[in-house]
């Protein structure tokens, strides 16, 4: 693991996964800097630093990057399904598309970007967009981790619970454990684990991190604070 305290910028962080990633990294010594809309400051954890911006409009928020070094890409439509394929252009793909240049004109050494397991049997709106927003951040040239869940369990998120035999099952035959494996459950808390190891070790080119992976990674996610930044 890299050492270094991080100052890190995050877009989604009064989200379902950018609350508890905020107040981890934070916990950990490194510097946050949350992107929020004006009245939504209260959402975010105590103790990261606040910038306003307009998340689909990157140039709103790009001279305020500096001085992180790494930029971690949260948002996207809540809650998704099949009935939300507009908004996953509107939000996830101009989201990720204005981040994407942001951080590269404001010199970020690492891009975290949070995407989806694909290919996938349903859901074809939302992993087909997830997609066009990882062609963005390798067309980028940015050093970047691409991290692929596929439904994150947690609070009120709880009831693919009832789906685990039938995974369990699956992952027995040949014919469908590559599948049952990269569509797995994971959950918040692995989630949150696996964010800040991949902050906390950036890679260079890219990288991408599929469930399997996910899961090794929040499993050695080390619970020491790094030294904070003077």
């Amino acid at each position: 693991m890299d050492a270094r305290p991080r100052c890190v910028f995050v877009t989604g962080g009064t989200g379902y996964l950018g609350r508890p990633l905020i107040t981890r990294l934070l916990e950990r010594g490194h510097q946050v800097r949350a992107l929020v809309r004006p009245g939504s400051e209260t959402k975010l954890p105590a103790g990261c630093q606040v910038v306003f911006g307009n998340a689909l409009n990157g140039i709103s928020y790009t001279e305020q990057i500096h001085p992180a070094d790494t930029f971690v890409q949260l948002v996207g439509v809540s809650h998704p399904s099949p009935a939300k394929a507009a908004q996953f252009r509107s939000v996830d793909l101009a989201s990720a598309s204005g981040a994407v240049r942001a951080a590269g004109n404001a010199g970020v050494q690492h891009f975290v970007y949070l995407s989806v397991a694909h290919p996938a049997p349903v859901m074809k709106a939302y992993t087909q967009v997830r997609a066009e927003c990882e062609s963005l951040v390798r067309a980028s040239g940015l050093n970047a981790t691409i991290l692929r869940p596929w439904y994150v369990l947690g609070p009120r998120h709880r009831w693919p619970y009832v789906l685990l035999p039938l995974y369990r099952l699956l992952e027995l035959f040949p014919a469908t454990r590559a599948g049952a494996l990269r569509l797995g459950l994971v959950t918040l808390e692995q989630m949150t684990r696996a964010l800040v190891r991949a902050v906390e070790n950036p890679c260079r080119g890219l990288r991408i991190v599929e469930v399997p992976e996910l899961r090794v990674l929040s499993a050695f996610s080390a619970p020491t604070k790094i030294v904070s930044i003077a």
